[in-house]
């Protein structure tokens, strides 16, 4: 059985390779940022006032506040806040926000039990290469049953991720990923109506993994067959290929966490390499998007269901989640604004008359024979300019993912647009993390980056450099 096996490793001596450390410490840095950005935004205050108003004890502080709650709760505010904005990391194998999930519950059980830095990094790797390897046991199995990766393996990373801070043995921890099972979940209904339930994911996901430890340390049981079967969560939760073998081959020698991607802009994944490809096409062809008569793409299947589903009017979105989940929108605007950033998505800019017609104008064929997984794909896009000539733009991954990684530089300027004058304090405090003796001075900074400046004059987070 899996669980038995992978709650051995998670509970056991870890040899973590320096690479992986600052693999984790990029995606640990990325998720701050994306959460402080969001608390200057206010884009998740009712997840904040439930986390509040839920209380218990000051186990935990809530990111960019000096709020502090059960950790439980804190873990559900800070993977709404994380993922909130659309703008955290990827892995694409599993096409799960690793971070979203892994953060809140490496912080808030961390800071319960007074955990180091170190040991706060190593629970950190120890939750994304199950969040990963769980998710990527299925390639775009769980969205293709209409669930959300990200909360159907989360919920099993947080629950690790607790297990290795609160001390669990290997036994209780399988009892733990077996609770964490049947809080697994996540629909994908937000796609055809603009709802909020995505951002929430993480943060339900996050939290219910800690509540599945607990209980498990009070002695509930869970299923060890949780990952086999029968009526475990492939069988119930996924469509398609599944390999659970892949869970635990080269566990602790093949890691998940260098191969994360950490998004440019704060849009969904699978809209990436074409946005990529078609900026790439109006580079070469050296004109402006006023220009541009056509646009015409090449879609991965999978990525088609998601970004071109023609159930809703992608010209038109009716929400700005609907925009992050339009392929021809997003195309559209990042050719005629030259960038996107979280303003591109503001509910006052879905009107715009030079975006929606440039998206009415772009067309896409689906890849009949993909070669991988949606999220690493190559992009393919063809202009048709208004003198009738033609020019293709090619990428051979989104900007981002672990072929085509955003340097530290990129990754800096990235952290700098979410969390404004308070960023290198920050950068500064996540990175010395392995030598903390806690995780005092990370709180503190990310609170002083989140108050730096009142959020209806905060700067507008930008975009990284693709």
């Amino acid at each position: 059985m899996i669980a038995p096996s992978l709650a051995s490793w998670v509970t056991g001596d870890l040899e973590i390779p320096a690479a992986v450390d600052e693999a984790a410490l990029r995606h640990l840095l990325d998720g701050c940022g994306t959460a402080v950005a969001a608390v200057r935004l206010d884009a998740a205050l009712p997840a904040l006032a439930v986390a509040r108003g839920l209380g218990g004890p000051a186990e935990a502080t809530v990111l960019g506040s000096s709020s502090r709650l059960g950790a439980p709760a804190a873990a559900l505010a800070n993977g709404t806040l994380v993922h909130a904005l659309d703008f955290d990391d990827t892995h694409a194998g599993g096409l799960v926000h690793a971070t979203a999930v892994v953060l809140p519950a490496a912080l808030a059980v961390g800071e319960q039990v007074g955990a180091s830095g170190r040991e706060v990094l190593d629970a950190a790797v120890v939750g994304y290469e199950v969040a990963c390897r769980v998710a990527a046991a299925a390639p775009h199995g769980f969205h293709r049953r209409g669930l959300h990766a990200t909360m159907v393996a989360g919920v099993f990373a947080s629950a690790a991720v607790t297990a290795r801070l609160t001390g669990l043995d290997a036994a209780t921890t399988t009892h733990a990923l077996g609770i964490a099972g049947s809080q697994a979940g996540g629909l994908l209904a937000f796609l055809g109506t603009g709802a909020s339930t995505k951002q929430l994911h993480p943060g339900l996901a996050s939290q219910s993994g800690i509540l599945a430890a607990r209980l498990a340390a009070a002695g509930a049981t869970g299923p060890a067959t949780v990952f086999d079967g029968p009526h475990g969560v492939y069988d119930a939760l996924a469509d398609g290929p599944v390999d659970t073998s892949t869970i635990l081959e080269g566990l602790g020698e093949q890691w998940q966490t260098t191969a994360i991607g950490i998004k440019p802009w704060p849009t969904c994944q699978l809209a990436h390499v074409t946005m990529a490809a078609a900026q790439d096409a109006l580079q070469r062809a050296g004109v402006s998007a006023a220009e541009v008569r056509a646009v015409h793409a090449w879609v991965h299947p999978d990525s088609a269901s998601v970004v071109c589903a023609t159930d809703r009017d992608l010209t038109r979105p009716a929400s700005p989640y609907a925009a992050k989940f339009s392929l021809p929108w997003s195309v559209a605007a990042l050719l005629v604004d030259g960038r996107v950033g979280t303003d591109t998505y503001e509910a006052a800019a879905l009107d715009r008359a030079d975006v929606r017609d440039l998206a009415a104008r772009l067309t896409w064929e689906v890849d009949s024979a993909p070669q991988t997984v949606a999220a690493d794909a190559a992009g393919e896009v063809l202009l048709v300019l208004d003198d009738g000539s033609r020019v293709a733009g090619h990428v051979d991954a989104s900007p981002g993912t672990a072929a085509a990684p955003l340097d530290d530089v990129a990754l800096d300027a990235k952290l700098l647009g979410n969390v404004g004058p308070h960023a290198p304090a920050l950068a500064a405090a996540v990175r010395a993390l392995p030598d903390a003796p806690g995780l005092g001075t990370l709180l503190d900074a990310a609170a002083a980056a989140a108050s730096s400046v009142p959020p209806s004059t905060a700067p507008r987070p930008q975009e990284a450099t693709a």
